[in-house]
């Protein structure tokens, strides 16, 4: 983080909210499959906090036990994964659940040997412009900022 501005995010509909006002540690990208599931993506992108850090400022996670040590919160209304939670210290955040997640920066990869082989080649692939339904989309997507 390079000020201090307080971090924060929430879910896609707005019914969880959360603040950090320090600085969190490391960043980073897990290929795991229980990532890949819990994000239904190629990786989870996830940022350590410190427990006594974060303030959930709307609502508060659901969760799901993945596995022995860890459970994953996600919020019950719109299923916006939220959390990592391994210690009753820190937890970790998922970065794509900032508001601007571009202040929270992955520094490592982890569990790479899940990663699929076509990520190698994101950066070559063709880039087209956006297309979709004719018209305006509405979105129903809470803001990103507090309101």
């Amino acid at each position: 983080m390079s000020d201090t501005t307080a971090l924060t995010g929430g879910c896609q509909c707005g019914a969880v909210r959360f603040s950090v006002d320090r600085a969190p540690g490391r960043a980073s990208i897990c290929h795991c499959r229980m990532c890949q599931k819990a994000f239904a993506g190629a990786f989870g992108a996830l940022v350590t906090v410190s427990v006594v850090d974060l303030i959930w400022t709307r609502g508060a996670p659901a969760h799901f036990q993945s596995s022995d040590q860890v459970k994953r919160g996600f919020c019950a209304a719109c299923g916006t994964p939220l959390t990592f939670e391994w210690s009753a210290e820190r937890i970790d955040l998922a970065v794509f659940a900032f508001d601007d997640p571009s202040r929270v920066e992955p520094a490592v990869q982890l569990a790479v040997e899940g990663r699929p082989a076509w990520m190698d080649h994101l950066a070559d692939m063709p880039v087209r412009p956006p297309t979709g339904p004719p018209g305006v989309v509405v979105s129903r997507q809470h803001p990103d900022h507090d309101t």
